[in-house]
């Protein structure tokens, strides 16, 4: 079993348990769970250890985000709507000075203009946006290689 601290921590914000139901056109159909199971499996077949927290509350993933110091190697964060406006989920993540990836499944840069800003962005390693499910595997693949030392 690997240390804890090789673990990816992938939190989710408001209204993505909605996924599979909400928006399906913008989101997809696939359910906030099965999209974590195909992350599990992914993670395990990269040999990393993956961890997963949904809350539709800013304090819980404010909460979520300090208390990963102890455990996370990397924070893979769709902040759902506070993306574009919670300064305390960008102030957590600063200071707990571990990897952030921000990831979208919709292209945020498509969409209405108050969706173009985003806090998380400054505190992240980087981005990904636009694809799908696809943009949550090609994060665990760049948490790996962050993981790895292959990612500065």
């Amino acid at each position: 079993m690997k240390a804890m601290k090789d673990m990816v921590l992938v939190i989710n914000g408001p209204n993505l348990n909605m996924l599979g139901q909400r928006e399906p056109g913008i989101y997809g159909d696939r359910k906030l769970e099965d999209i974590n199971d195909e992350l599990r499996e992914l993670a395990g077949e990269l040999n990393i250890e993956v961890e997963f927290f949904q809350s539709n509350h800013e304090g819980a993933l404010v909460d979520r985000i300090q208390a990963a110091i102890d455990d996370a190697a990397v924070i893979i964060i769709n902040a759902g709507a506070f993306t574009h406006y919670s300064i305390a989920i960008h102030d957590a993540l600063r200071a707990v000075n571990i990897p952030v990836i921000e990831v979208h499944l919709s292209n945020i840069y498509q969409r209405e203009e108050f969706r173009h800003n985003s806090m998380i962005s400054p505190a992240a390693r980087g981005g990904i946006f636009g694809f799908g499910f696809l943009s949550y595997k090609l994060a665990i693949l760049a948490a790996r290689e962050i993981i790895n030392g292959g990612i500065d």
